[in-house]
């Protein structure tokens, strides 16, 4: 079933009988060339990438819950490539470029919005380093373009300029950036692996991983073991869980991130803001809602939700950033559970398990990496060799201290400690 304008007024015309599932509802094999641990966003796009790159179609999705039920449906949608750091500016810039061709590929609406995406800075020595991020970004083949306070003025007339704790030196404009619909994108990438001969098994939790001699055999699940020589784990915030099931200890620690929506208003806000010194970001959806989050809880948990002193803390960033959004009433709260690293940057590797892949530690920058992600880790796990564009996401970097990606420049090196 394609999808088509004229399709979408036949249906209208006819009751919408004609529609048929997005994708079927298999039992699991035996047997699969590949197993993918994980039905999230950066799951789905790994399968539906392995299929249709690299023609690997006896392949399972295996997803302990339902698809889509994690972070790719837990963020606040925003989608960018205005990172400055050698190895992330290169992957992030070939995650926009899929981004840019996504709908199309996928023959999905993903309700993508290039509106683009505007950083402010509030001192001299903000400013300093996001033209330094824009000489990056610009030297990679992407936009950017730094704004004075009154270039941000006659943008955005609504912010405080007045606000002498805070003020407003200019800031970053990332025309390309935008939003994508979160859900949209998980079913897209599965129809597109489903149509492409893949299995996605739901409510099928891993809870073991067979390994013979330091070769990958299969899984067990929890309707029964299933077997394969090659197997992904990309599965967020349960990282570590999963990876011990294959005796590895992980670099990475799993935090809670909130989001909030308000009650759909009338149109506003046209871009996506960053507050540069709270942490605190906001775009206006579709549907009218102003979508925005803030910085972690900064506590390790694997619970999906949050606490009401950074519901606080976000709250007062988005007042002092724009007072006008003050009235707005809050529907839902909501959180994602994000796999930390200590540099802040993903990892996409092979692990010391012959045919045992891993992709994690995508800290703030998953949903926006999903395209590149699965491309990625499907070329990895197809070929057993790096993409040129994630091949400075390596996992023993945290042991040797060479190659760490240390975006915030606040991470520790771990061979010093």
């Amino acid at each position: 079933m394609r999808f088509s304008g004229l399709r979408v007024l036949r249906e209208g015309l006819t009751g919408n009988k004609g529609w048929t599932p997005h994708w079927r509802d298999p039992e699991p094999k035996a047997e699969y060339d590949a197993i993918i641990i994980g039905g999230g966003g950066h799951g789905l796009s790994t399968a539906y990438y392995l299929a249709k790159n690299h023609g690997m179609t006896n392949i399972a999705v295996l997803e302990k819950g339902y698809l889509g039920g994690g972070n790719v449906g837990r963020n606040t949608t925003i989608v960018r490539a205005n990172y400055g750091l050698e190895g992330n500016s290169q992957f992030y810039s070939h995650s926009l470029k899929l981004w840019e061709g996504l709908e199309q590929d996928l023959n999905y609406n993903a309700m993508m919005s290039q509106r683009g995406v505007l950083m402010l800075c509030h001192s001299d020595g903000q400013r300093d380093a996001f033209a330094r991020r824009g000489n990056m970004m610009a030297a990679q083949g992407d936009d950017a373009e730094l704004l004075n306070v009154d270039q941000v003025r006659h943008l955005l007339p609504y912010l405080d300029f007045d606000n002498t704790r805070f003020p407003i030196y200019g800031g970053l404009l990332h025309r390309r950036g935008g939003t994508a619909r979160h859900d949209a994108v998980a079913w897209g990438y599965a129809r597109g692996a489903d149509q492409r001969g893949v299995d996605l098994i739901q409510q099928c939790e891993v809870t073991g991983i067979d390994i013979e001699q330091g070769v990958v055999m299969g899984v067990q699940t929890t309707r029964g073991p299933i077997r394969a020589r090659k197997v992904g784990m990309v599965v967020a915030g349960r990282s570590s869980q999963v990876a011990a099931m294959a005796g590895m200890r992980l670099p990475v620690e799993s935090h809670v991130l909130q989001a909030f929506v308000t009650e759909g208003i009338k149109p506003v806000i046209d871009h996506v803001i960053s507050f540069g010194m709270g942490h605190f970001y906001i775009s206006q959806s579709d549907k009218g809602g102003l979508v925005f989050g803030g910085d972690l809880d900064f506590y390790a948990s694997y619970a999906a939700r949050g606490n009401i002193p950074m519901m606080e803390h976000v709250m007062e960033a988005g007042m002092t950033l724009m007072p006008m959004i003050g009235k707005a009433k809050v529907l839902r709260s909501w959180g994602g559970i994000m796999d930390m690293t200590p540099d802040g940057s993903p990892i996409i590797d092979k692990t010391q398990t012959e045919g045992l892949f891993l992709n994690c530690g995508w800290c703030y920058g998953g949903f926006k990496a999903v395209p590149a992600s699965g491309d990625a880790f499907a070329h990895l796990i197809a070929t057993g060799e790096p993409h040129e564009a994630a091949a400075a996401y390596r996992l023993d970097r945290f042991r040797s201290g060479y190659g760490l990606m240390d975006e915030e420049a606040t991470g520790s090196q771990h061979n010093l400690h």
